[in-house]
This record gives structure tokens, C-alpha cells and sequence, in this order.
């Protein structure tokens, strides 16, 4: 061949554009994904309409929660019989602290003392009622004395003895009724649920 065609020196003239293979790589590699994230979308879809993902995790939740797991046992709460209650009255109105205790002792307290409060207490008791007690109170006296009055504050100190005390606050009316007491009392001595796994 002649002319402009003509071949000289070692080069030979290129005809078309040089291969790039970085585009190629990576329209390979967006497919891929894209493919991937189709067929996941899919199935998650599948799995929302179906449920089918519901049904394997409940039966893998089956083998790991043992069925009849073992649940607390109940508390071992004082009977109010056992419970000394010393009624303070902390509130202007006299003889309020008499009707509490005679109140408590019809319900099966043991009533102590029965009084004003303490200046450290008197007038300055803004809610219901505090209950006050030994830290070891806590957990049974107080406990049980807080069911029959809704909004007391328990409280501990640093007393020895068993007896716990009730400290008549400014908003205090009634006890609760011996029903709604009742079911408090039961709910606190019913055993703690197993725990749901």
C-alpha cells in the first residue's frame, strides 16, 4: 500500500480507541452488586409476606428457652399482725394519728405508740405519709404498712428495733380500702414472673 496508508518505521497505525479495562471491571462489579441486592431485596420481601423468617426464629427460640423455666419464688412477707406500727400524726388536725392506729389495728397491726410527730417530721410532711423504719424494714414491714396507704415515702433510719413507723402527712385523707390493700398485699407476695426469652 502507498500513500497516507504507507507503513514507515516500526509503528503500525491503530485503527480503534485502546481498550479500557478499569470501565469494564467496575460495570462488571456494579452488576454484580446490583444483582445481589435484587435477589436479597427479594427475598426479604418474600419473607415479610410470608412470615417465613417468623417461624424459624420462633422454633430456634423454642430450643434455647428451656419450657418450664423455674420462676422465683414467692416472698416471704410478715403477716401485719407481726407488724408494730407507731402512728405519728405530722399534720395540724388533732386526733387524726388515734383514728389512723384504730383504723390499722381493725385491719390486724400491732399498734405502738400513738402521737404527734417529732419536730424533725411535724408539719413539714407533704405527702400522704412517710413510712420509717430499720434499713432491715425494707423489704417486709414497710412493705406491707405501704399497702394500705397509696403515695407513702418509705424511709429507713438508724433504729435497732422491729417496729416500724407511720407518719401522717398534710395531704393523707384515707387509708386505702381494704380490698384495693388486699390485692396489693397479694401482689407483692406472688412469685416473679419467668423471664420471657
Amino acid at each position: 500500500m502507498g500513500g497516507k496508508y504507507r507503513i514507515t518505521g516500526d509503528k503500525y497505525p491503530r485503527m480503534r480507541r485502546p481498550r479500557r479495562r478499569g470501565k469494564l471491571i467496575l460495570a462488571a462489579t456494579a452488576s454484580v452488586v446490583a444483582l445481589g441486592l435484587a435477589g436479597w431485596g427479594t427475598m426479604q420481601l418474600i419473607d415479610v409476606f410470608t412470615g417465613g423468617s417468623r417461624t424459624a426464629d420462633a422454633a430456634d427460640h423454642k430450643k434455647d428457652c428451656p419450657s418450664a423455666a423455674p420462676s422465683a419464688p414467692a416472698k416471704a412477707l410478715p403477716a401485719p399482725a407481726k407488724i408494730t406500727v407507731n402512728v405519728y400524726n405530722a399534720t395540724p388536725r388533732s386526733g387524726l394519728a388515734k383514728q389512723a392506729a384504730d383504723e390499722l389495728k381493725k385491719r390486724g397491726f400491732a399498734i405502738g405508740k400513738v402521737g404527734n410527730a417529732s419536730p424533725e417530721y411535724d408539719k413539714k410532711v407533704a405527702v400522704p405519709g412517710v413510712l420509717l423504719g430499720a434499713p432491715s424494714a425494707t423489704n417486709g414491714p414497710l412493705q406491707v404498712l405501704g399497702t394500705q396507704l397509696n403515695g407513702a415515702v418509705p424511709k429507713t433510719d438508724a433504729r435497732r428495733t422491729a417496729d416500724v413507723d407511720l407518719i401522717l402527712g398534710t395531704k393523707f385523707t384515707a387509708f386505702n380500702t381494704p380490698n384495693s390493700a388486699a390485692a396489693a398485699l397479694a401482689a407483692l407476695t406472688k412469685p416473679s414472673p419467668a423471664p420471657s426469652c
